[in-house]
This record gives C-alpha cells, structure tokens and sequence, in this order.
C-alpha cells in the first residue's frame, strides 16, 4: 500500500512540474509576440533654418522635440509596394517647440516610405498652442535600409538607432524639415538632431474575473 501510495504522489508531482513549465513557456512565447510591443520614437533637435514663409511662431533657432507612442499591432490604412500609412490615436504624440508644447487630441498620421536614397518617417498632426489651431508635418530623413519590408504591414524599429537627421536646404528638397500651418499660412523649417527609436513589450493584464 506504501508503495502504490509513494508512486501515485511522484505522478501527481511530475504531472505539476509539467503544467509549470508548459505555463511558464507560454507567457515567454506571449512575450516576444509582436502584437504585444508598443514602439517609442523620439526626434529632438534644433529647428531651422527658414525656408519658406514667416515663421510666425519663432521657432527659428529653437530646440524641437516629438515623441511618439505606437503599438507594434496596428495595421496600416493605406499602403503601396513602398509606402504604408499608419492612423496613430490621440495623445500618442507629444510635440515640444521652443516654448510651445502640446499633446494631440485627435487621431494623427505616420506615413514610412522605404526609397532607395532614404526611408522617410513623416507625423501628420494637428494641435492647438494658447487656444490656437494649427497643423504640423514633421519628415525625417532615415538611412536607406533603415527598415525591412515587413514595417509595411506593422509599425517596428529602425535600425540602426539613434541616427543623425541633416536638415533640409530647400522647403521641397531632401532632408529633415517641419512644415506648419496657423493664422492661414505655412512655414517650413529645417531640422537638424537626431531619431531613436525601441519597443517594449507590454504588461500582461490580469483577467477581469476577480471577486470582490
């Protein structure tokens, strides 16, 4: 009876060890799931120099930050062989211009477009600075390569990171730059800095099946 009793409790000990690590390695599977990643971008610099309109706001000369949060699961709204567009929701943007900062309040756009000289990273946004509406197109210039294909389906990293962005010398040439629109005319801006970029992986919830 010892015996069958001894040999029923190593089963029930080996078939709990078992459950463990098949548990255990399904939540390490759920964490390197792409679908669970949330990508952060940031591009800081110094904007300037003008190159076309009156830049109303003085952002001539001051530092620029935009940080961008989004989730490695979207899909993109439009897409070509080349290009994907991406709807990013509100507040997944910060924007911070000299002494202008401001938060998106309504959906805005990412639009990645993989060329042979350069992969451009494009943030459409619209916003408001003292109760005053104005919208923001801020592109950088990427390393060619800097993305694989695959950022035409989902959103990812670029590699390498950070980089270094070169402004624009002209307002429709190549190179970093920030175009704006508010009281009724647009200015475009060079920017000079950098973009980095990384993904973490987001916690896990519990599911919504506690007592209280």
């Amino acid at each position: 009876m010892l015996s069958k009793m001894l040999g029923t409790s190593a089963l029930i000990v080996a078939l709990s060890v078992l459950a463990c690590t098949a548990w255990a390695q399904s939540i390490e599977i759920g964490k390197v799931n792409p679908a669970t990643h949330t990508l952060t971008i940031t591009i800081k610099g110094t904007i300037g120099p003008i190159l076309s309109g009156t830049d109303p706001l003085g952002l001539d000369g001051q530092t620029g930050t935009v940080k961008i949060l989004a989730s490695e699961s979207l899909n993109p709204t439009k897409h070509t062989a080349t290009s994907a567009t991406y709807t990013l929701p509100a507040g997944a943007i910060t924007v911070t211009a000299g002494s202008n900062k401001f938060s998106t309040k309504s959906p805005s756009k990412m639009v990645i477009n993989l060329t042979s000289t350069a992969d451009t990273l494009t943030f459409i946004i619209a916003g408001k600075v003292d109760g005053v509406s104005l919208m923001v197109t801020d592109t950088s210039y990427l390393k060619a390569g800097s993305w694989t294909t695959a950022v035409l389906k989902h959103p990812g990293v670029f590699s390498p990171s950070p980089q270094k962005l070169t402004a624009a010398k002209t307002a429709g040439g190549p190179g970093s730059k920030i175009k704006y629109t508010v009281f009724g005319g647009t200015s475009v801006l060079g920017f000079t800095g950098t973009a980095s970029n990384s993904a973490t992986v987001d916690p896990v919830l519990p599911e919504d099946d506690l007592d209280y």
